[in-house]
């Protein structure tokens, strides 16, 4: 077993790590299969291209990365093949200044959308009563 640690650490060393395992250790996905699964869905493109779950990757690849409602552009910093704490995690990589404007642009206009669609959550009483008055009328 401990011939096989130190072949993954001198993998890491030398520069190359699978790019599911660097996901899952940076911390983007909880688990190697969603790492996995979002790579074969072409959630993560590097350099533009779609990706496969054993691409090695080096410091310097650029990536993107979509989670959700957000694309993420990021930068390799450092490799990893095991999951460590998220301050630690975080320094594997860095998110170019564009995406962190656009990622927070978009989100300030979903929260927008979001507040108009709710701006009255309840009816008071009178609005209540209108509402059965005009449904009574036109039914």
């Amino acid at each position: 077993m401990t011939g096989d640690s130190h072949t993954k650490s001198a993998q890491a060393s030398a520069g190359k790590v699978r790019l599911d395992k660097w996901l899952w250790a940076a911390r983007l996905f909880k688990t190697r299969a969603l790492a996995k699964t979002a790579i074969e869905g072409g959630k993560v493109q590097i350099g533009g291209q779609k990706a496969k779950a054993g691409k090695e990757i080096s410091v310097g690849t650029v990536m993107t990365v979509r989670q959700g409602w957000d694309e993420k552009t990021l930068t390799v910093t450092g490799l990893s093949e095991q999951r460590r704490g998220a301050s630690e995690a975080q320094q594997l990589y860095s998110e170019t200044d564009d995406s962190i404007k656009q990622r927070l642009a978009l989100a300030e206009q979903r929260k927008m959308q979001a507040a108009g669609q709710y701006a009255h959550d309840k009816p008071n009483k009178k609005d209540r009563r209108l509402r059965q008055a005009m449904k009574g009328r036109f039914e």
